[in-house]
């Protein structure tokens, strides 16, 4: 069989059986095809093709390219997915991603920012303007539930138990998981549902665009970066970094961390115990402001 004929049918068996994001999907078919260009230079691919050395030359061209290590990483976890399935299918009999060593990753702490700064950001949008009200309701649910940013645009208007104070979300694979929402979290949300200047060509949609539409995640982005420039505060907060530092003060106001990973919709609880490291570090920078060393 060509490689490229058992990528298409990967790619589809991981939208419809194992229910891969969108953006996953994206991730995996360029991976593939860069692959798949660079190994076949330019005839068929296929399996018998492709052995360990094709899979070392390949990484060497992308360290060539200065790609950095997370994109190498992703690489590799897309092949070996590729062939973990390709061998379900009996299109290999081995596969050469055996003894292929990955890269460490660099681990980097995520941004975090105090609750003087989040208020600050919340104090940005103008609530005259509708959407500048729909603005500073979507600031309040991501710092209330920790929401993804694919999560709070996917909000419909079902998912919302107002009188549980409670989210249906779809996360990350379409896993559903519930989550609780402040009661102030709650009021802003009622109130930009009942807007006077609301209007739905979206019915189910909870956040529209000025066209009655469902917002989408670039559209966020695009008023965070403008929210942020008002506000002064630093140009690599985003939407997730919301996400981040709710986290953050959850653990530092003593919830314990299988808590917050059930909230987060974290799969691993190692993935969660990062956010004790971002604690100490905060902790850190706020005993050295306040006890300068002389």
């Amino acid at each position: 069989m060509k490689v490229e004929e058992a990528v298409f049918q990967f790619l589809h068996h991981l939208e419809m059986v194992k229910g891969a994001s969108l953006h996953t999907l994206r991730a995996y078919r360029k991976d593939l095809s860069f692959f798949v260009t660079f190994t076949s230079e330019g005839s068929d691919l296929l399996f018998s093709h492709v052995s360990k050395k094709s899979i070392r030359r390949f990484l060497a061209h992308l360290y060539e390219k200065k790609v950095n290590v997370k994109t190498v990483l992703r690489a590799l976890s897309c092949l070996r997915s590729f062939y973990r399935y390709s061998m379900q299918k009996k299109w290999v009999e081995e596969s050469p991603m055996e003894e292929i060593e990955s890269p460490k990753k660099e681990k980097k702490l995520p941004i975090s920012i105090s609750y003087e700064q989040v208020l600050h950001l919340f104090e940005q949008p103008d609530l005259s303007k509708f959407t500048g009200y729909r603005d500073r309701v979507i600031m309040e649910l991501f710092y209330s539930s920790a929401l993804r940013l694919s999560e709070l645009v996917g909000l419909n208007r079902e998912d919302l138990d107002a009188v549980h104070l409670t989210l249906n979300v779809f996360g990350k694979g379409k896993k559903q998981r519930q989550v609780p929402i402040t009661e102030t979290a709650k009021n802003w949300l009622c109130s930009y549902l009942n807007h006077p200047e609301r209007e739905e060509k979206d019915k189910r949609a909870i956040f529209l665009n000025k066209l009655g539409s469902r917002l989408t995640p670039r559209s966020v982005d695009r008023k965070f970066a403008f929210y942020l420039k008002k506000s002064g505060l630093s140009d690599k907060i985003t939407p997730h970094t919301i996400r981040h530092t709710i986290a953050t003060h959850w653990l530092e106001q003593g919830m314990d961390l299988k808590t917050i990973q059930l909230l987060l919709g974290h799969t691993s609880l190692s993935t969660t115990t990062i956010y004790t490291h971002v604690s100490s570090k905060l902790k850190r920078e706020v005993y050295d402001k306040t006890h300068p060393r002389a």
